[in-house]
């Protein structure tokens, strides 16, 4: 039998943008060796202030390659430690390159110093394949110009959204016996008649001709649970979907909830009016989102002090707030009750950088628009959940406003998949929009 061709060992590049992705990228390329252009140390130690996740993936990179490079010249192979075939070093750019990045591009920007990087370790290293790894499109698409393969950074990502779990299903022409029996005993032990099995808190629309009723699988007593359409703080889910997300953020045995959904399918006015129903079972209700500036600038150019400057960001969460008190007279209770849980701040609507570090005990933790975090964050926000603390995570993975994530590399998107069929955890999406006529004619044509 003639032998197989031994595969080409790579060497992969890393550009800054995996770096302050996920600060342990370099651990995640198997048996291959890592190189690290000498540019990217340079903006590493830029992003090395501050408080933003960016700020701390780029310090916890730095401690990492000090701490690895301990007994090495840093422009030598360093094993990636023990047991790793793996070394890693950093790389230079060669001043006499046959195809030179920043006269081709005539510009000497850090991205064609990277390039240049690449294209040198390229030319040195002729018998081993060099692949550029970037968030960065542009200079994906640059490198591949230049004959360099370039490629995003995989971990991490959901291959196939269009399959991304909804949490929900209809069953089509149950037997009418079952319809009844559902709406007399509130529940189904017997579920033999979902196609490839039952998933831990998931939901269902069951249907006999006109018939119908929502249900969800309670893992706890294995058995499909009549949902009903509840009323949290005076606001009544519209359809089915949202009578779900209601439901799942009501339920006391799930401590992990996501919704994802359009503008206007009301998935944060969902999280918050639940939150507050349920204001006696936690200490406090947080709502946090991350701050992605306007434009690509930094906070600091808006006028003000910090609260001036913070404060556009988060008027879409005040505006949900509003919007439930606005169920309410002046003079009623719950009207009231919504002013002095602000007051006393048993509700507080902050950045997400803000609770960074905190232990989260005895809190209902709300992050809106999600799916502006990478996967490590989200990850970092659910490890510091603490003893009777209930997450919800919403967002539209569609509508991503920042420059390295995608559809398929957001960490809501990654949460949805990895974590779909816990039995702590429950997801619906929303598709159907609420907030007006106009608002569905935007997303459906626009």
């Amino acid at each position: 039998m003639p032998k197989k061709a031994k595969s080409q060992s790579k060497i992969y590049v890393l550009d800054t943008s995996v770096i302050i992705h996920d600060h342990n990228s370099i651990m995640s390329f198997e048996d291959n060796d890592i190189a690290i252009p000498i540019t990217v140390l340079e903006e590493l130690d830029n992003f090395k202030k501050g408080h933003d996740t960016k700020n701390f993936e780029a310090r916890e990179f730095i401690r990492m390659v000090d701490r690895l490079s301990a007994d090495h010249k840093l422009d030598d192979w360093i094993p990636l430690g023990e047991g790793r075939k793996s070394r890693f070093k950093i790389i230079f750019a060669d001043n006499n390159l046959k195809i030179n990045a920043e006269k081709i591009f005539d510009d000497r920007k850090r991205d064609h110093k990277i390039l240049n990087a690449a294209l040198s370790l390229q030319e040195l290293e002729k018998n081993k394949k060099i692949i550029l790894v970037t968030k960065d499109i542009n200079l994906r698409i640059k490198a591949k110009a230049l004959s360099l393969i370039a490629e995003d950074y995989h971990t991490g990502k959901v291959q196939d959204v269009s399959d991304l779990h909804l949490g929900k299903d209809k069953i089509e022409d149950l037997p009418s016996e079952k319809i009844k029996e559902i709406y007399e005993k509130d529940f189904l032990e017997d579920h033999s008649f979902i196609n490839g099995g039952v998933q831990n808190n998931h939901f269902y629309i069951l249907k006999n001709g006109k018939a119908s009723s929502l249900a969800f699988y309670n893992p706890i007593e294995d058995r499909l649970e009549r949902v009903e359409k509840l009323n949290a703080y005076g606001i009544v889910p519209r359809n089915a979907e949202q009578a779900f997300a209601l439901h799942a953020i009501l339920n006391p045995e799930v401590k992990l909830v996501s919704i994802q959904g359009a503008a206007g399918t009301g998935k944060t006015l969902l999280a918050l009016a639940g939150a507050i129903e349920q204001r006696r079972k936690f200490k406090q209700i947080i709502l946090a989102r991350p701050i992605v500036p306007l434009s690509n600038k930094d906070i600091g150019f808006l006028p003000g002090d910090i609260k001036d400057k913070i404060n556009p960001y988060m008027e879409p969460l005040w505006d949900n707030l509003k919007f439930i008190k606005n169920q309410f007279n002046e003079m009623d209770k719950k009207h009231q009750q919504i002013n002095d849980l602000q007051k006393n701040e048993k509700i507080v609507i902050t950045p997400l950088a803000y609770i960074r570090g905190r232990s989260l005990s005895d809190i209902i933790f709300i992050v809106d628009e999600a799916q502006n975090l990478t996967p490590h964050e989200v990850k970092t926000i659910i490890t510091r959940a603490g003893e009777n603390t209930k997450m919800i995570f919403t967002g539209d993975i569609n509508q991503i406003d920042t420059p390295y994530l995608d559809e398929h590399s957001n960490g809501l998107s990654y949460l949805i998949d990895r974590v779909k069929g816990n039995r702590l955890y429950a997801h619906v999406s929303l598709e159907k929009g609420e907030r007006s006529e106009l608002a569905n004619v935007a997303n459906e044509l626009l």
